[in-house]
């Protein structure tokens, strides 16, 4: 992995305080080969309850059988089904299509939606598993969880005690009844994808995604940590990660790293009033992870973050870092998604669409820069939205995608850039 440190201005002024964005870049090497790569053991959990009949568990069916299909003799696949009560349809093990399929072929829907149940049940699946494999949960439903765990906050927590032991968690959600705060939050949390399929066609699709993201791994349990020199202080974190405080900083967990894609998270610091011109440290930037591949080993990286110090006079003629902006704007327009559903779910329609179109405007009013089109684009969808978004308009349906766009935005990844 290859870290690369941005502060957005080029220097700041000597003897005042300043607030400053810090953008780490985390470069992924290239995926290894197919032959090369690491095995799979994966669990995919079917919600199979009522609301589940008709044409999502045939989706949902149809998904495991083109998985079956891709997956290697090296590779181990199991399946749960679950309504009220929780079934293993597959134990884990070698995969055989033809197998898969037939075991599909008589599953009905049924009664309740007992997510926890489903789910606990593949993490006991894959506990066995070895070390040098990556395992992973797909959960997949369409409702409610409304029997067994039902706490947000303590389903959440068992994700992340999951990712912690190896395996993480990608959740899928169908249609307009679930609940997509609970689903974001436990694959955030259990460092996998969220998915949004609003309708069963969306499913195949998914379902390639996650499989082309899996077998290019090629780092786990990445995490990046700021360490903070004395009197620097942490203003925020800009993404959707999930973060861990610590004494003098905070520990952002990103999860996999997948071959040929930079990630990037932003930070915001107050840096105080420093006395003396030139380089000065305000933070460590630790970088962990553990490689696969042919080689399964842990690694550290340690390097200083620095702010230039200039006069006043040279640093506001010094400009910004235009990378470091455009990033910021790509995550301001996440967080408009955010407060415009707020706006939205409480009737406020006017303030919610002010909120897209303002930012839509700052970001047309921006400097070009590498991610020009991307920026026009990004307003582009925001203005779009303040079109669709209306009082007759917005439906469940709606929110979930301003939800699902926000999550995606906030955790992107992008092919590694010159």
């Amino acid at each position: 992995m290859e870290l690369n440190t941005k502060i957005d201005h080029h220097l700041i002024a000597v003897q005042q305080e300043a607030t400053v964005h810090a953008m780490l870049e985390l470069r992924a090497p290239e995926a290894p080969s197919q032959e090369s790569r690491t095995p799979l053991s994966l669990v995919v959990v079917i919600d199979r309850s009522g609301s589940m009949g008709g044409d999502r568990l045939t989706s949902a069916k149809a998904c495991v059988r083109h998985l079956a299909q891709r997956l290697d003799a090296s590779d181990e696949l199991g399946v749960v089904i679950y309504d009220n009560e929780v079934n293993v349809l597959i134990p884990v093990g070698p995969v055989e299509p033809s197998a898969v399929s037939a075991a599909l072929a008589p599953v009905y829907p049924g009664g309740s939606t007992n997510l926890s149940g489903g789910w606990l049940k593949a993490m006991e699946m894959l506990r066995p598993s070895s070390d040098d494999r990556i395992r992973r949960v797909l959960l997949l439903t369409d409702g409610q969880a409304n029997v067994g765990i039902v706490e947000p906050g303590q389903l959440t927590n068992l994700a992340r005690e999951g990712a912690a032991n190896g395996i993480t968690t990608t959740t899928i959600g169908f249609g307009a009844d679930f609940d997509e705060h609970l689903l974001t939050a436990m694959s955030d949390a259990g460092r996998g994808g969220a998915h949004f399929a609003e309708t069963p066609d969306a499913g195949p699709g998914i379902f390639a995604q996650e499989f082309e993201g899996l077998v290019s791994v090629v780092a786990q349990n990445l995490s990046v940590e700021l360490v903070l020199e004395p009197a620097v202080s942490m203003l925020g974190v800009l993404n959707e990660y999930p973060m861990v405080s610590m004494d003098r900083g905070i520990q952002v967990e990103i999860g996999d790293a997948y071959g040929g894609e930079s990630r990037t998270v932003v930070f915001q610091l107050m840096v105080p009033a420093l006395a003396d011109l030139g380089p000065a440290k305000v933070a460590e930037v630790v970088l962990r992870y553990v490689s696969v591949g042919d080689q399964i080993a842990a690694h550290e990286v340690r390097v200083p973050l620095n702010v230039n110090v200039g006069t006043p006079e040279d640093a506001a003629a010094a400009g910004v870092d235009t990378d470091v902006v455009e990033e910021i704007l790509i995550l301001r327009a996440a967080k408009a998604r955010d407060e415009a559903r707020k706006a939205f779910d409480e009737g406020k329609f006017e303030e919610g669409h002010q909120t897209l179109q303002s930012t839509a405007d700052l970001l047309r009013r921006a400097k070009s820069g590498k991610r020009a089109a991307e920026l026009a684009t990004e307003a582009d969808l925001l203005e779009g939205l303040v079109s669709e978004m209306g009082q007759r308009t917005y439906s469940a349906l709606e929110a979930k995608k301003l939800h699902y766009q926000s999550n995606m935005r906030r955790r992107t990844s992008r092919p590694n850039r010159p």
